[in-house]
């Protein structure tokens, strides 16, 4: 019975590591996704061919969240690339997915 009550306890202590551990995950992709927006854009990539040219080259992240290359897109072409040059958006993403 102590048995049965240990892991029960056990395993109710690791589901918020676990939940914590797929959003940090989960934020982590999304923040590279973002980082390799950046990047395309300050490298003069077209907003057109960016999830093109992206997707191209060796990704870190699982296929699916290739689909958000263009909302990034949307949102990152739309900053002065001298603002891009002075800003770390996979930090700033990163920060701003696990706070939510």
């Amino acid at each position: 019975m102590r048995y049965a009550m240990a892991l029960t306890c056990a395993a109710l202590m690791a589901s918020p590591a676990l939940a914590t551990s797929k959003k940090e995950e989960d934020c982590t992709h999304q923040a590279a996704v973002a980082a390799a927006v950046q990047q395309a854009r300050l490298d003069g990539v077209p907003q057109n061919r960016v999830a093109e040219t992206i997707t191209e080259g060796e990704v870190s992240w699982p296929d699916r969240y290739s689909n958000a290359i263009p909302i990034f897109a949307a949102q990152i072409y739309t900053i002065k690339k001298r603002d891009l040059r002075e800003t770390d958006l996979r930090a700033e993403w990163m920060n701003t997915c696990m706070s939510n």
